[in-house]
């Protein structure tokens, strides 16, 4: 089994009037299914109403991003799966809720994390 990140920046969810209530219903349902299935480890969006800040080795708190993931937000789902064929069934499923395509990522496994 392999963890996998399934994502979106929430710019890219595209919306009709009243479509974000029936993309909260069909997402709900997706990760309600995956839940079910047994392969769901985590789930759900950056408060972009909360500023990020950088945490040093000695404590030290500094404002700000790294310029990398300066836009960083929108929705992110971590699910463990057998294959990458599995994962992107999943982000299908993600992207058919949300109306948006989803970006795919496989975790590197490291046995001592």
């Amino acid at each position: 089994m392999t963890f996998y990140l399934i994502s979106f920046p929430s710019g890219e969810m595209q919306l009709d009037e009243g479509g974000l209530e029936q993309a909260s219903i069909d997402s709900h349902q997706v990760i309600r299914d995956a839940k079910a299935a047994g392969v769901y480890v985590f789930g759900g969006g950056i408060n972009e109403g909360v500023p990020p800040v950088r945490v040093a080795a000695d404590g030290t708190v500094e404002e700000g991003t790294y310029a990398q993931t300066a836009r960083l937000e929108g929705g992110y789902t971590i699910l463990n799966l057998p294959d990458r064929a599995a994962a992107e069934e999943w982000a299908a499923k993600i992207a058919k809720a949300c109306r948006c395509r989803q970006e795919l990522r496989e975790f590197w496994f490291d046995e001592e994390s």
